[in-house]
């Protein structure tokens, strides 16, 4: 049996077939390629559809891959009754056991594109990586951490894990920002330079809106230090410039509380351990 399987299934393979599958597989890489320089150069040039060029870029690379895969199957095998038969045995089971993890990723694919719980160019938070998805493909979902990492991730894991979008969709997205003040310091003026320097900046969406609230209590990572909390919520106008916004405005409120008088906790914690 050990030996007659494998040249039974090779009697069904149609070798003088294969340069043809080899030059299908180069066209169709070629293809790939060629759609997503097509859909990357027009998002950086109509920035206000990028969310939906990258999409249909995924989309295409998925219907791209799934026809060569198709194509090259039934142009390298024979699908004659005989041959179904064949791999419908042992062999149709040795592959299952072995590729079951792609199978399962590859269905996970398919319904990640439809069901869509993100999206390609949406900021994602799964299992402790966050960065946007830059692709989903048939095997694995990659996202592009703010350290400019490339993380893999298997598309089956999203369908039994929590996973949070920061955009879902939109081009525009929420910044968090918190400012720590001592108790005894002027929170009304620490509000208003806040909020003074989120919208002033050149990164802010202000179609939504821009709060800053108060709340006392503990300092996180600390128990007995309390503080004022000054929290930011603004939106971008492109999720991309998340970072960028987020060191403008803590530049502008730095030095506006450096002009005012008002000392950050985080500030007084590090010139009392310096003094320690």
């Amino acid at each position: 049996m050990t030996e007659e399987t494998p040249l039974g299934f090779v009697q069904f393979l149609r070798l003088d077939q294969i340069p043809l599958a080899l030059f299908a597989i180069a066209l169709a890489w070629l293809c790939v390629r060629l759609v997503t320089r097509f859909f990357d150069d027009f998002g950086e040039r109509f920035t206000k559809r990028r969310i939906l060029l990258k999409q249909l870029a995924a989309m295409s690379r998925f219907v791209i891959f799934l026809l060569a895969l198709v194509f090259v199957s039934s142009t390298l095998i024979s699908f004659s009754n005989e041959a179904l038969l064949a791999l419908g045995g042992s062999a149709a089971l040795a592959f299952g056991f072995a590729f079951k993890d792609i199978l399962a990723s590859l269905i996970a694919g398919v319904i990640l594109l439809f069901d869509r719980p993100f999206q390609v160019g949406d900021r994602i938070t799964f299992e402790g990586q966050y960065g946007e998805v830059t692709d989903i493909g048939l095997r694995a979902v990659r996202l592009t951490t703010l350290d400019d990492n490339v993380v893999s991730i298997p598309n089956n894991k999203f369908l039994t894990d929590a996973v949070a979008s920061a955009n879902a969709g939109k081009l525009h997205q929420m910044v968090v920002l918190h400012f720590y003040i001592g108790c005894d310091e002027d929170f009304s003026a620490a509000k208003r330079i806040v909020h003074d320097a989120a919208v002033s900046s050149r990164y802010v969406f202000l179609d939504k809106p821009v709060e800053a609230h108060l709340r006392e209590g503990p300092v996180p990572g600390t128990t007995m230090l309390f503080a004022v909390e000054v929290t930011l919520k603004a939106y971008v106008f492109d999720g991309r410039f998340e970072t960028a916004f987020g060191t403008d405005v803590t530049e502008r409120v730095k030095l506006a509380f450096k002009a005012r008088g008002i000392h950050n906790v985080g500030e007084k914690l590090s010139h009392e351990t310096a003094d320690v």
